[in-house]
């Protein structure tokens, strides 16, 4: 019985957890204009969680939409997110997704924290690719 009342409780959390990313991410998509701040500030706080809900906001969202989701993947600072980084930098149609996903890696590989050993990965990654003409 108390096993069910702790899985029970521990859904509940996750249930608005989920329902708080999403709503930040439609925020963030949604806004043609400049990032909106509290919708930033909200994912950062969440951290890592956010990420595989941002990761999957990105194959579909407007160009707009993607640059603010990579600004949210920068704010929150995962190393994880190199990887998804990697992937737009190189195979985004929009050239400015392409160049934000790039400029945070580049921002990452520069420092000397957990951040910079997946970034410089990333990047070896992306010019390779591009040059065997693999990446956009």
């Amino acid at each position: 019985m108390v096993f069910l009342a702790v899985v029970l409780a521990a859904s509940a959390c996750d249930d608005r957890s989920y329902r708080e990313i999403g709503g930040a991410l439609d925020v963030l998509i949604r806004k043609n204009n400049d990032l909106p701040g509290p919708a930033l500030e909200r994912l950062r706080k969440i951290g890592r969680r956010a990420v595989p809900q941002i990761e999957t906001a990105m194959h579909t969202a407007s160009a707009r939409g993607k640059v603010n989701l990579v600004s949210a993947l920068a704010a929150i600072g995962e190393p994880e997110s190199a990887a998804i980084l990697q992937h737009f930098a190189v195979y985004d149609a929009n050239p400015e997704v392409r160049t934000a996903c790039e400029e945070v890696l580049a921002q990452w590989a520069a420092g000397n924290g957990r951040l910079a050993p997946p970034a410089k990965q990333a990047i070896a990654r992306i010019e390779e690719k591009r040059r065997l003409g693999l990446a956009e």
